[in-house]
């Protein structure tokens, strides 16, 4: 690509910032906005927007998980129970990727952000405080079981784990997305724990940080294997990914999440059309 100016290095770093912070208070990873951010408006090859988010996502996961650690918010057991399949399919995900032509990939990842939309306009419609309580073990307890203390409430949370062989499977999926299309597979992950595992929101996007660096990582290592890392537009990202995840933390911290998932939900429908038309435009060419 061509040599990078002042304005772009700026515009790259604040991308990076708000994909940092994006994807560390909603443990999405931010691929959904970066991939389309480098093709729409960088004008970058698909497969280089791919490379280069799943290396922003291995930073981000990695300056946000140690914090989410060690406050208690992230499960490390289930954590690393549903990275193996995740990796797995991350594995699987970027290998294919190399196979298929960029607009199959651009058509693929606007479908991908259709029903995400659609689940953060559900989830962030949903009044505040009508969040059903966490269950109470009814035969015996799960070895996932955890609990955390959250600020916004000023309580602590139990809650029981369930569900673990589907979620397994499904994981394997989450996986396949981040290494096929760079979006870091939380978005698939925040929900499944959410809403197939019952784990509460904000333990599962700090779970779902800790999850998706290693998923990212083990398909960043394919596509660095085939030289589509864009190194220095990715470093400057990295840069502001950094910076933004650590004002993630806090947002995660502190905040209710039902605006910003309506507000991310506005958005990630927008990024859909848009990278719908260009498939379909470049398909057409």
């Amino acid at each position: 690509m061509p040599e990078l100016s002042a304005l772009d290095f700026f515009i790259l770093f604040f991308f990076g910032a708000f994909i940092g912070l994006a994807g560390s208070a909603l443990g999405i990873g931010g691929g959904i906005f970066m991939v389309p951010f480098l093709v729409l408006a960088l004008k970058l090859p698909m497969h280089q927007a791919v490379a280069a988010s799943l290396v922003a996502i291995v930073a981000a996961s990695s300056a946000v998980a140690a914090v989410n650690v060690e406050r208690g918010l992230a499960n490390i057991r289930l954590g690393v129970t549903l990275e193996v399949t995740t990796a797995l399919g991350s594995i699987a995900g970027a290998l294919a990727a190399s196979r298929l032509p960029a607009p199959a990939l651009q058509l693929l990842f606007a479908l991908v952000l259709f029903p995400v939309s659609a689940l953060m306009f559900f989830k962030g419609s949903r009044p505040p405080g009508k969040t059903p309580p966490p269950l109470a073990p009814s035969h015996g307890t799960s070895p996932f079981d955890s609990a955390f203390f959250d600020p916004a409430l000023a309580a602590h949370t139990r809650y029981t784990v369930r569900n673990m062989a589907p979620a397994s499977f499904v994981s394997f999926f989450a996986g396949s997305l981040s290494g096929l299309l760079g979006i870091g597979g939380g978005i698939v992950q925040v929900p499944l724990m959410n809403l197939v595992c019952g784990v509460p929101m904000k333990a599962a996007a700090a779970t779902s940080n800790f999850i998706i660096g290693v998923s990212a990582a083990a398909s960043a290592y394919v596509y660095f294997r085939k030289g589509l890392i864009p190194l220095e537009l990715t470093a400057i990202i990295v840069a502001g990914v950094l910076a933004g995840a650590f004002a993630g933390i806090y947002a995660l911290s502190r905040a209710r999440s039902e605006k910003l998932q309506l507000a991310f939900g506005a958005l990630t429908l927008l990024v859909a059309v848009k990278m719908l038309l260009k498939s379909l435009d470049t398909g057409g060419a």
